[in-house]
């Protein structure tokens, strides 16, 4: 088991925000506070430092970890808005510890024992994986992911090469998934102000109209 003193939590906070107006979703008000709270609930207290990745509003973000980092620069190119395999190469660096455990700001619905399943899951008879990354029993949610921080050369070398898809990067190395078939619900990812509204009445208890 991967004890709390070598993992490091990162919240994706990075993006654009394209289908939501290009605002900031991480803030955006969800239940009574930012959406990124709602993953800080899910993290803090079991991992060794708590890390926001954004690319704006760091001001705003401080208040939710012990460090706020954008996406780094490489080759010469202005970082941010470059995409989660971005966000995920800069956490790895900025990592003080062997582990990152990632999370998207906009999944505020995660199990409240994600840590502890994803440290879990990450371990077979075989040992421990490189990566573990929950399924929910349908599909994958690769930017729910459990990954080795000594991974951060490789990523390098694998941006430097243009792929910017995060499973085909996870299908080099050795990946697991982590199966949360019990709770598919709580990977719900909110991309438009529709989805926000509707899960937010879902958790609230309120019946809303399906989505579509």
């Amino acid at each position: 088991m991967i004890p709390t003193q070598e993992l490091t939590g990162m919240i994706l906070a990075g993006g654009e925000g394209r289908r939501m107006g290009g605002r900031d979703k991480g803030l955006e008000p969800f239940a009574g506070l930012p959406l990124v709270a709602h993953v800080v609930k899910r993290l803090e207290g079991q991992v060794a430092e708590l890390l926001v990745n954004a690319n704006r509003n760091a001001d705003a973000y401080q208040f939710f970890a012990d460090r706020v980092i954008a996406d780094l620069a490489m080759d010469g190119a202005e970082g941010g808005f470059k995409g989660p395999l971005m966000g995920i190469y800069s956490g790895l660096r900025a990592a003080k510890t062997p582990w990152l455990l990632v999370a998207p700001c906009d999944s505020p619905a995660l199990p409240d024992d994600l840590v502890a399943r994803m440290v879990a899951g990450i371990a077979s008879d075989n040992g421990e994986h490189d990566i573990a990354v929950a399924f929910d029993g349908e599909r994958l949610h690769p930017v729910v992911a459990l990954l080795r921080t000594s991974l951060a050369d490789d990523l390098a070398a694998t941006l430097g090469e243009g792929e910017r898809k995060i499973d085909r990067w996870y299908a080099r190395h050795d990946w697991c998934k982590v199966d949360m078939s019990d709770c598919p619900e709580a990977f719900a990812n909110l991309n438009t102000e529709e989805e926000k509204l509707s899960l937010e009445k879902v958790l609230m208890g309120t019946p809303s109209k399906e989505v579509k």
